[in-house]
């Protein structure tokens, strides 16, 4: 199994470990979920993102009825009316489900939709031959972890809670960020809101918790050419 260096797939299996959700040790648990600011900053960006989806919708609505008072329906604009904010709110927190951790990054930006690297990996590895054992059946590898089903719960609990705040950003304050209204104004202390200001710019990424440097980065990328070659599980563990 020469091409595939120890270190690399014991780190791979390490981090992995945390994302089948089977701990090192029990205080791990807690340090590696996500944190509420985490929470707070991807509800906002799931419902924002949203709502520009549907901002521009020309549709205006009927509301209320025609009496014989002579009163007449009252039509508004779709695109600010509460059926929009609704629809929205609608299954938000169901589609944090559709995030994965991707581990080889640092801080918040670990959440993001799409397969990570470290999986990718993971499953070159597999169809090449090699035994990997995250402790789950390859089936249910896509299956949403722990952190990530954890941050669905928390983020339906915040939404709850802050259901009115949100209503009054919709109606009255959208010229600001719901992310800088809702988790800066209402949810989260001064002292963490730290990972808000976390942004993807293709370099964050950690190795066993550290930044990586550029050089870093080149082996990696050689590593992965060198798993392109084949692989044969039989090989001794020694020859890795």
């Amino acid at each position: 199994m020469g091409p595939v260096r120890l270190g690399t797939l014991l780190f791979i299996l390490t981090v992995y470990g945390a994302w089948a959700g089977t701990p090192k040790e029990e205080e791990d648990d807690t340090e590696r979920l996500p944190s509420k600011c985490e929470v707070c900053k991807l509800l906002s960006l799931e419902l924002q993102e949203e709502l520009s989806r549907t901002g521009r919708s020309r549709e205006v609505l009927e509301l209320g009825q025609v009496l014989d008072t002579g009163k007449r329906k009252r039509h508004i604009p779709y695109s600010v009316s509460e059926t929009r904010l609704e629809e929205a709110l609608e299954n938000l927190c169901e589609r944090i489900l559709d995030y994965s951790v991707h581990a080889e990054r640092k801080g918040s930006l670990r959440y993001a939709k799409g397969q990570s690297q470290t999986m990718a990996t993971l499953k070159g590895l597999v169809q090449k031959g090699v035994k990997v054992d995250l402790g789950i059946p390859l089936e249910l590898w896509d299956e949403p972890s722990v952190e990530v089903t954890f941050l669905k719960k928390q983020c339906e609990t915040m939404l709850e809670e802050f259901e009115d705040v949100v209503g009054d950003w919709y109606f009255h304050h959208q010229e600001q960020p719901l992310q800088h209204f809702l988790c800066e104004g209402h949810v989260l202390p001064a002292s963490e809101t730290a990972c808000l200001q976390e942004t993807w710019t293709g370099k964050e990424k950690v190795t066993d918790g550290q930044e990586k440097t550029e050089e870093e980065e080149q082996d990696e990328e050689e590593e992965e050419e060198m798993t392109n070659t084949p692989v044969h599980s039989q090989h001794d563990p020694e020859d890795l």
